[in-house]
């Protein structure tokens, strides 16, 4: 189990200033879904930016974090969602 609040924490620091919405999907604090807005995703393909969302929450990913959901964005593509 973390704390939403921990992660927030690990993601803020790879992704300083980013937007970032996080559910806790079952309330067991091990299953969540993240929405993470960042500068940072620029240039790279889906699977390199949740490449960099993995290595930014590190060890809890291979333990206290059992399932994570991820939707990432740069804040132009963030933009084009919300315009619909």
């Amino acid at each position: 189990m973390i704390e939403s609040e921990n992660i927030r924490t690990l993601l803020l620091v790879a992704f300083p200033g980013a937007d970032i919405d996080l559910v806790d999907l079952t309330g067991t604090k091990d299953h969540y879904q993240a929405r993470i807005v960042s500068t940072a995703f620029a240039g790279r393909s889906l699977v390199e930016q949740h490449q960099l969302v993995y290595r930014a929450l590190g060890d809890a990913m291979s333990g206290p974090i059992h399932a994570l959901a991820l939707k990432t964005y740069t804040p132009e593509a963030w933009a084009k969602v919300n315009s619909r």
